[in-house]
């Protein structure tokens, strides 16, 4: 049904009978086929097999407005189809950064269909925060929800469940205000609010591009909701602090990996957990470590390869933990095989992460530090390096940020310490 085909492209809308819903049904989408390839948008309807088989003569006055609305979502596509092959430009991916992939009129259908398509491209951490997100938009707009419904299986079902309860036109800057109001009461964290509201700001980008929404209706922006920025945390460590976690007399072989990770993580200029449990000996390059960092490298521009030394310590951290070298492809540490699923492999990263935080955070309690995370190994790494009298700029690119701004965000807490000890020096008759 609303068939089109044109140089190669061909489009149909579809039952998606791959997968239903609890209530039996299946979604209604757009199928483009390119090369061999399948593509499939979301129009936000879902449907009995028996009602699909009688949508094309129908006069049933439900059925028909089901109909004319699949056709509107189908000609937003079509449209977008016909000039791209005008242009002769016409790929899946300029396809979907016009439409996104969720071309619904409600925002949880457009949520789900953008954590799929993340997950289908590997993407399974950057899936796991839209998912979050909806998540919590769900529980702030229908609070009579089960919270355990929206947890791993029935997640889908739920949401899908509720798909026809949050239009787009109920995003405004009022409705913005009163969400972030909602998660500061639940003792958010300005970091994860932003994270929240940028991931919502992304669906409804996608919605303007697909012209589900009007550009006067899209509530960010300056001069409309801006997304409050979190201000740099004070995590980061002394020298002297490193040292005392540096000798401290682990009490299990457990513990001890656990702070020899994280004094490597420390030492690979702020390698995050995902990056090291990523390295393989062919990143070790006339004795230094060189990769890219795994949270920015698809999405950024410009690739920027971090150079760490590799310090007598770093070595011996090798030696001790390491896997023995049997080829350049050899992982450097023994927590991935390779092979693994991209779901497989987060759930090993994040197992590792939770052990080594919960371990260090013990470490940190019995050293009279505090909290101590993995997190904080790469903040101590720029602050050591700031307060030692780097420049700025090494350190940023040593970090691998694409920008100053981000690393000033991070020794944002050096330069108050900063200016409190030089305050203190005025009146230090």
């Amino acid at each position: 049904m609303f068939d089109y085909s044109d140089n190669g492209v061909t489009l149909t809308t579809v039952l998606d009978t791959r997968r239903d819903t609890k209530e039996g049904l299946y979604p209604v989408k757009v199928r483009v086929t390119y090369r061999r390839k399948q593509k499939y948008y979301a129009t936000g309807k879902t449907m009995s097999q028996e009602d699909w088989d009688k949508l094309p003569a129908t006069k049933s006055k439900t059925l028909i407005d089901i109909r004319r609305e699949i056709q509107v979502t189908t000609d937003k596509v079509k449209d977008q189809v016909k000039d791209l092959i005008k242009q002769d430009i016409f790929s899946f991916d300029n396809l979907n950064s016009r439409l996104g992939k969720g071309l619904s009129s409600t925002l949880n259908v457009s949520f789900i269909a953008k954590v799929e398509e993340l997950q289908e491209s590997g993407k399974v951490s950057t899936a796991d925060w839209y998912r979050y997100t909806l998540r919590s938009i769900l529980l702030f707009e229908h609070n009579e929800i089960d919270p355990k419904l929206l947890k791993g299986d029935k997640f889908r079902d739920t949401a899908l469940a509720w798909g026809n309860r949050v239009a787009f036109s109920q995003i405004t800057i009022t409705w913005l205000k009163h969400y972030e109001k909602h998660l500061l009461k639940l003792e958010k964290s300005y970091t994860t609010i932003s994270m929240y509201m940028r991931a919502l700001q992304v669906i409804m980008n996608e919605a303007k591009a697909a012209g589900i929404i009007k550009a006067s209706q899209h509530p960010f922006g300056k001069g409309k909701y801006e997304i409050p920025q979190h201000e740099g945390r004070n995590i980061a460590l002394a020298i002297a602090e490193i040292g005392k976690i540096v000798k401290y007399e682990c009490e299990t072989n457990t513990i001890k990996m656990c702070r020899d990770i994280w004094f490597f993580s420390y030492l690979c200029n702020g390698a995050n957990i995902t990056d090291i449990c990523k390295l393989r000996y062919s990143n070790v390059r006339n004795g230094e470590i060189c990769f890219y960092r795994q949270k920015t490298v698809a999405k950024a521009k410009k690739k920027k390869l971090i150079h760490a030394f590799v310090t007598p310590e770093m070595q011996t951290i090798i030696d001790t933990w390491g896997n023995k070298y049997s080829g350049l492809d050899t992982f450097l540490f023994p927590f991935l095989k390779g092979g693994e699923s991209p779901e497989a492999e987060r759930r090993i990263i994040k197992n590792i992460t939770k052990l080594m935080n919960d371990k260090m955070k013990a470490i940190g309690e019995k050293l009279g530090i505090g909290n101590i995370s993995t997190y904080t190994a790469r903040h101590s790494y720029a602050s050591v390096l700031k307060r030692s009298g780097a420049n700025i700029a090494f350190i940023s690119e040593s970090l691998g940020h694409n920008d100053l701004k981000t690393t000033e965000n991070y020794l944002a807490s050096f330069e108050q310490e900063e200016r409190v000890k030089n305050a203190a020096l005025l009146t230090n008759f």
